[in-house]
């Protein structure tokens, strides 16, 4: 406790008003994308190599001595990181002490590459390792090193399986460094969360944190600041307990696990801080919208543009629409808002697909991740579309939500003093890491070389005839005895899959967003002799496939790709799970004329067709990449506006 009555660990969060970096424009843009171009030709892997190899060899000498000599040396390391007094050479000490605490504590000895890794990460950098190599023992060194330093660790997760399985798993490697760990769970309650926050490294997802961050914005209300909250409290304007139910105590160091997924995939979705706001006008128009959809045709009455998933209505609709609504009062009475929630509804209609794009479970919609597959029950679309979607399907509309608070991922990852992470697939990507995040991307090397074989992608003309010739291959390479792992876009392809492979006889496990419990359980046996799992990108993320008895002498696990995604990166993310740490493995790429990627981006690979296969999906995946690339900046640009001139507001932060 400070003697201005603020609890010392919450003092950062008030204090902290620092700026953040803006995306640059004119010349600095050009400086900025100069710096990223040349970042790659930093030789900053081999210096964590070497770095690496010695640290190994000191680790190799702390063998032969006892748990309190290592304690000892350990709590000594730790006064001194706490202290700020570290150098160069008490990181790679301190790297060989945990290197044989982990040892010792778990049973698994962070090889060099995974110390690589972990400079790299200490280092402020985001290292890309390959599939199965060990990403989760290697972000515990540089969270013991913040943890050591007093002011928190944040490693952020996927989901909250992950959080509990690495925060409970990892324990005692952390209690024998001296330091206390947590995790965070959708369900805790408030106490409960301020206490896991309060550890030296708390385990969480990047929907828990940036939600406890928008909570303690709200609760602290028009306190801004520490000057303002100093004032409030001795002028007695705010009682102690707005300030104790803050949460968290500062957004000090972040480790982002599968940090694509995260400060990529996900950065320009906003998390939301709703209320309820009753209007029983606007759920019956909703209604009204869905019913008016169906009166309408396709191309005379409105067009659809799938390539920016947009309706357009025609002049012919418009004054259809004007003519079925001339009678009705209230909404439809002005054209913009009758003409919105039209459009809203006929996107619904003509975009939204149960299976695809959401499922529905106990009468209510859910939407299903595009980049994981998997459910996101906490989540609604916005400006009405969720309502929209429910009234297609004849559900009960839920009320409207009104915005307390919201940010972006990408905004709030950026509010870290210091930020790293790790992922598989990392290097497509490196400018943007570098240009929005000042990520440097470390490309780490595998611990054995990769003898993966890659088969000739095959192409064919409709959907049909790629679905006959995926279960054709599947029925193919079980008769050799090798595992089987098939990778879907939706759940409607990998259900279409299953009811191919039943049909042929074969057993299989489906694994997607309405088929997810035991997901770990599921994955974790793909690589078991004759083993066929056909599973949405859930399957791609979190648990190791190990490979069964015999399956390296029959070939190791075989990956099929059923459809290219939009990002080239998610599909070499499936193909990571096969031949992994040295094993044998083969992948393919499955690919047809109907999948969504050519539909979306059409009048740009058109001229393409006369090309045989690949050449037309490649061009439209890196016309998909550069336009997600462009739809991120631009919400960057509108974060830097908010933070320049809402910066006041309670609503935007």
């Amino acid at each position: 406790m400070t003697s201005s009555g603020i609890p010392s660990a919450l003092w950062r969060v008030l204090s902290d008003d620092r700026p953040r970096p803006k995306l640059p424009k004119g010349l600095d843009a050009a400086w900025v994308a100069a710096g990223a171009a040349l970042q790659p030709l930093v030789p900053r892997r081999s210096r964590l190599v070497r770095r690496a190899g010695g640290i190994t060899t000191a680790a190799e000498s702390l063998r032969q001595i006892s748990n309190e000599v290592l304690r000892d040396r350990m709590e000594q390391m730790r006064c001194l990181f706490r202290r700020g007094r570290q150098e160069l050479a008490h990181t790679d000490h301190a790297f060989a002490l945990i290197t044989e605490s982990a040892d010792r504590c778990l049973g698994l000895r962070p090889r060099l590459n995974q110390i690589a890794a972990a400079l790299a990460m200490e280092a402020g950098c985001l290292a890309e390792m390959a599939t199965g190599e060990g990403k989760t023992l290697a972000a515990t060194l540089p969270a013991v090193l913040a943890g050591w330093r007093g002011r928190g660790c944040h490693v952020v997760t996927h989901n909250d399986y992950l959080a509990k399985r690495d925060g409970t798993e990892l324990k005692p490697l952390y209690q024998l460094c001296g330091l206390r760990v947590s995790f965070i769970e959708e369900q805790m309650i408030e106490s409960d969360r301020r206490m896991a926050y309060r550890a030296d490294v708390t385990y969480c997802t990047n929907k828990s944190v940036t939600a406890d961050f928008l909570r303690d914005k709200l609760v602290l209300g028009r306190v801004r600041g520490l000057p303002a909250a100093l004032l409030a409290k001795h002028a007695g304007l705010a009682g102690r307990e707005q300030i104790d139910r803050l949460v968290l105590r500062g957004l000090e160091c972040a480790i982002v696990d599968e940090a694509d997924s995260l400060l990529i995939d996900e950065s320009v979705t906003p998390l939301i801080i709703s209320g309820n706001a009753p209007n029983a006008e606007q759920m019956e128009a909703f209604q009204q919208a869905a019913a008016l959809a169906t009166q309408l045709e396709c191309i005379r009455d409105y067009r659809i543009n799938p390539r920016f998933r947009e309706i357009d209505l025609t002049r012919s609709g418009r004054d259809k629409l004007a003519a079925l609504t001339n009678a009705w009062g209230g909404v439809w009475r002005g054209v913009r808002r009758r003409e919105e929630l039209v459009n809203q509804a006929l996107c619904a209609a003509e975009l939204y697909t149960v299976g695809k794009e959401y499922v529905i479970q106990e009468g209510k919609i859910v939407i299903v991740d595009e980049f994981t597959g998997r459910l996101m029950p906490d989540r609604t679309w916005r400006d009405g579309l969720h309502q929209a979607v429910e009234a297609k399907e004849g559900l009960e509309i839920q009320s409207p939500k009104s915005t307390l608070a919201r940010i972006s991922f990408q905004r709030f990852f950026r509010m870290y003093r210091k930020l790293s992470g790790m992922t598989g697939t990392a290097w497509e990507n490196r400018n943007e890491f570098w240009q929005v995040y000042r990520l440097p991307v470390v490309r780490i090397p595998t611990y054995r070389p990769c003898i993966r074989k890659y088969r000739r992608d095959q192409t064919f003309a409709n959907a049909a005839a790629k679905w006959e010739a995926i279960a054709d291959q599947v029925a193919e390479i079980h008769q050799e005895g090798r595992p089987i792992l098939v990778g879907t876009r939706s759940v409607s392809a990998s259900e279409q899959l299953s009811a191919l492979l039943t049909r042929r006889g074969l057993d299989h496990q489906v694994l997607n967003a309405v088929r997810h419990q035991e997901e770990a359980e599921v994955v974790a046996l793909a690589g078991q002799p004759k083993r066929i799992t056909v599973a949405t990108n859930m399957a791609g993320r979190g648990t190791d496939i190990k490979l069964g008895e015999g399956v390296v002498a029959l070939g190791g696990l075989h990956v099929i790709a059923s459809e290219r995604h939009e990002a080239g990166r998610i599909d070499r993310q499936l193909f990571g799970r096969s031949a992994r740490q040295g094993d044998p493995g083969s992948v393919v790429m499955f690919s047809s004329f109907d999948d969504d990627l050519i539909k979306r981006h059409e009048s740009k690979v058109s001229r393409f067709r006369r090309l045989v296969g690949r050449k037309s999906f490649v061009s439209a995946q890196k016309h998909a990449e550069q336009r997600a690339r462009r739809q991120r900046k631009a919400v960057l640009r509108t974060d830097d506006w908010l933070d320049e001139f809402l910066g006041f507001a309670g609503t935007e932060h």
